[in-house]
């Protein structure tokens, strides 16, 4: 984050200076178009006298001249330091930034180029799609000739659409949504429904009086949540005491913050995604987020590696040379590090489970194997290696 403060410094003095200097411009070019305009009438003036031209007027249009070829020379002379300073940016760059990223692993690590580029293509896709830019999607979908299934696309195109709906205070689509998939939604625990029933009961509080038979008749919807959300409902049905005389200056004007509907929108995003199989934030955001904070101690690994000359520490696809904290925000599933061989398991090396109850990976389970039976290592127990059974965490 240094190095991006310091280029950012540098680009605000640019900007600064660029703000500056177009003020100073405009400045200077209206004294001279007010100054040559004056001229212009008094020469106008002149020509309708028939009066030729007198010293004291020929010596005006000299300086006249004059003081426009200083400002225009002092205008060249300005932008010129923008110049240098526009370079001081590129400058700054170089020097907080590895200009060759590409080479901190190896290419053996990866898969072939036209992979990646799938890849790749695939990742910022599904970021489009998930942050609402179908239309874009849709471009680079043609453009780069991918083959994206409309199963595929449907979720997104769903949720863009209730949370379009959202922003604009309509609560009818995800209602919808919630109550169509209210079985699935019980099972994650989740209390959307309940949330925006709620949310539409304070849009009739709202609307005050007049709205406070419709607001009693919509509280039906609450029965089937009483149990979980008992503490709200009562908070709720005690405001309409206060309907009569204006909630925003009672106990119960928390009701009326506009939050709730950032805060729905959260809620939808998140429960959504939950029951969709999909990511809340998409898979490019977070691997670009982790590449951040990865990126520098990787660079570090490089120039030792270089250093010490043991380029073929670092050759595995699954495995990073060193751990690397990426912090509890990047923390999506269980990691299992086999005892015996310390490696960390993966689809080709998964973990298997002994009849002891000791685990350890497929790779340590085959190199322990002696004239066809299998020792634990941590407990004498003899069994059969075709005994072991795959766990995933």
């Amino acid at each position: 984050m240094e190095q991006c403060a310091s280029v950012e410094r540098e680009v605000d003095k640019v900007l600064q200076k660029f703000l500056t200097y177009g003020q100073h411009c405009e400045q200077s070019l209206e004294e001279l178009l007010h100054h040559v305009g004056q001229l212009r009438a008094e020469l106008a003036s002149a020509a309708l006298q028939g009066t030729p031209l007198s010293a004291t007027l020929s010596l005006v249009m000299s300086q006249c001249c004059q003081k426009i070829k200083d400002t225009v020379q002092k205008l060249a002379s300005d932008h010129k330091d923008i110049h240098s300073s526009v370079s001081r940016v590129g400058k700054a760059i170089d020097r907080n930034f590895d200009s060759e990223i590409c080479g901190v692993v190896s290419d053996a690590v990866w898969d072939s180029r036209e992979k990646q580029q799938q890849i790749l293509q695939m990742a910022i896709v599904e970021h489009l799609y998930q942050q609402g830019m179908l239309s874009v999607a849709e471009e680079l979908c043609q453009e780069s000739t991918l083959n994206v299934d409309l199963d595929f696309k449907q979720p997104f195109l769903e949720l863009n659409r209730i949370l379009e709906a959202l922003h604009e205070q309509d609560l009818g689509p995800a209602l919808e949504w919630a109550i169509s998939h209210r079985q699935r939604l019980l099972e994650l625990n989740s209390s959307l429904e309940f949330k925006l029933h709620r949310l539409h009961f304070i849009r009739l509080l709202a609307g005050g009086p007049e709205k406070q038979l419709e607001a009693l008749s919509y509280a039906r919807h609450f029965q089937p949540f009483a149990r979980l959300h008992q503490r709200e409902i009562q908070v709720m049905m005690g405001s309409l005491v206060y309907l009569r005389l204006g909630l925003e200056k009672s106990p119960y004007c928390h009701l009326l913050d506009s939050s709730h509907w950032a805060e729905i929108c959260e809620t939808f995003t998140r429960d959504a995604c939950s029951l969709l199989g999909l990511s809340v934030e998409s898979p490019l955001s977070v691997s670009f987020a982790s590449g951040c904070v990865a990126l520098p101690v990787l660079m570090n690994i490089k120039a030792v590696i270089e250093q010490r000359q043991c380029t073929g520490v670092w050759s595995h696809k699954d495995e990073l040379p060193i751990e690397i904290e990426l912090g509890m925000k990047c923390w999506y599933h269980s990691v299992f590090a086999c005892p015996i061989l310390r490696q960390q398991t993966s689809d080709s090396n998964p973990p298997i489970k002994l009849i002891c109850g000791h685990v350890i990976s497929r790779d340590a389970l085959n190199k322990l194997i002696n004239g066809g039976k299998l020792k634990c290592p941590y407990c004498p127990m003899e069994q059969n290696p075709a005994d072991g059974k795959r766990i995933i965490f």
